[in-house]
């Protein structure tokens, strides 16, 4: 799975998804966003602008990383995607309104 992390200062963490996030590639993903975790970041951002496909896999591992966050006052912000597949789930998902996102404009959605 092709994925780029940036931590930057005050604890956020950047994820950027290349590849498909799914059943196959989001335990990788997991396990990637547990280890910020346990160093006590609570801040992310989800670049999904690159990511062609997601499945309810991915979306669980979003919602956990959330979850989380919120937990111990933290955030998770979503890059909006590109692909139009992915754009379509998340917002019948409502992701959209869950998720603080950015890079979404009313003429891409």
């Amino acid at each position: 799975m092709d994925i780029t992390i940036t931590e930057h200062i005050q604890r956020t963490v950047t994820i950027v998804v290349k590849d498909r996030l799914d059943v196959m590639t989001a335990p990788e993903l997991k396990a990637q966003i547990e280890k910020y975790l346990e160093e006590g970041v609570i801040h992310f951002i989800v670049d999904l602008s690159e990511t062609p496909f997601m499945d309810s896999a991915g979306m669980a591992v979003l919602v956990t990383l959330l979850r989380r966050c919120r937990m111990k006052n933290g955030s998770v912000k979503l890059v909006w995607p590109q692909a139009q597949a992915v754009q379509r789930t998340l917002m019948l998902t409502r992701f959209d309104q869950v998720f603080e996102v950015v890079g979404k404009s009313a003429d891409r959605a």
